[in-house]
């Protein structure tokens, strides 16, 4: 693509903030991240978002003639060829960018992956995977799938923990990731018909340290570097997460001693907050990863605002200079090798 930089497609058009919000994280996101950035959507609106900001930061805009909205179906990127996220996907698809973000609608974002990019050899369904802080600073657990699967079979559970295992090991740097799956009970008995196929999957999976059922309780305390779900369960868990790390904020500032001494006690701890809230608000995050497709692809909030709208791009940006889905493919080319030959 002759350059070595990473090239992130953004869906500028992607949002309830969108593009305002947008470009606001990417202009920051391509003068912070040594990337380059490239908007995709209408140019006038664009153009008009980053007068705004009175930024000359040089922005490459590539125009698309439509949009998704969020009140659609995901099939409708089917009939909007043209719309931005298809545009997007298609910069990728034909080497011009290494990476999509958007924060429009999710079941589009996830249609437009599948029916541009396509799945990697092996993969039966893509997953999304998101970061959750754990009590343990600077060791956080990626669960997936948080919303692309509602219905799922043992064998997509047992996809995701090796993409997550991949995953974890490159990009958060876990040299040899502890896989769980979520379940109502540690013991391997229990659990619903899923649960306990899974398990016995995942217990047989050369390619995975399974350390067993991880509780609801367990997600968070940093045992786990990796828990699978259905994207049902998933889903619910992430957005329990992000309203718990919301209150936990909204508490802090209502808690806060008042008056003369509370502003000097508040300066003093200034500090300390700033890190609490990079551990526990979900914006701080990005989005998720979709892991599964041959491409790298986040899909953000739609209500992200600009400090998610760059976090999403240097969540891409690390996806793609550490080839998570070139490790994927590999890990599972050679499993299909070691299959074969152990037959012959």
């Amino acid at each position: 693509m002759g350059s070595t930089r990473a090239r992130i497609a953004i869906d500028a058009m992607g949002g309830d903030h969108a593009p305002a919000e947008i470009v606001t994280g990417a202009i920051r996101a391509a003068a912070e991240l040594d990337i380059e950035v490239i908007l995709v959507g209408d140019p006038q609106q664009i153009r008009a978002s980053v007068a705004h900001q009175g930024q000359s930061f040089p922005l490459e805009i590539v125009t698309a003639e439509d949009v998704v909205a969020m009140d659609e179906e995901p099939l409708a990127v089917r009939r909007k060829p043209k719309a931005s996220i298809n545009v997007a996907m298609d910069l990728v698809k034909n080497k011009r960018a290494d990476a999509v973000v958007s924060a429009g609608h999710s079941g589009a974002v996830m249609a437009a992956a599948l029916l541009r990019l396509g799945r990697l050899k092996g993969i039966d369904r893509p997953a999304i995977g998101a970061v959750f802080p754990t009590q343990i600073a600077g060791k956080p657990v990626l669960v997936l799938d948080v919303g692309a699967n509602v219905d799922c079979k043992p064998k997509y559970l047992d996809q995701f923990a090796v993409m997550g295992s991949v995953y974890s090991q490159y990009v958060l740097g876990t040299p040899a990731p502890k896989v769980g799956l979520l379940n109502i009970g540690e013991e391997e008995s229990k659990g619903d018909d899923l649960a306990l196929r899974t398990y016995e999957l995942l217990t047989k999976n050369p390619r995975i340290e399974f350390i067993g059922n991880a509780e609801g309780r367990d997600v968070l305390t940093g045992q786990f570097d990796v828990i699978v779900c259905d994207g049902f369960v998933g889903n619910v868990l992430l957005k329990f997460a992000e309203a718990v790390g919301n209150a936990v904020l909204q508490i802090l500032k209502e808690e806060l001693p008042q008056g003369l001494h509370g502003l000097v006690g508040t300066a003093l701890l200034k500090p300390n907050l700033k890190r609490i809230k990079q551990r526990v608000d979900h914006a701080e995050h990005g989005g998720g990863l979709l892991l599964g497709v041959a491409g790298v692809c986040i899909i953000s909030h739609g209500s992200s605002q600009s400090p998610s709208i760059y976090n999403a791009i240097r969540l891409a940006k690390e996806a793609v200079d550490n080839q998570v889905s070139e490790r994927i493919q590999g890990v599972l080319t050679n499993s299909e090798q070691l299959t074969v030959n152990s037959e012959q």
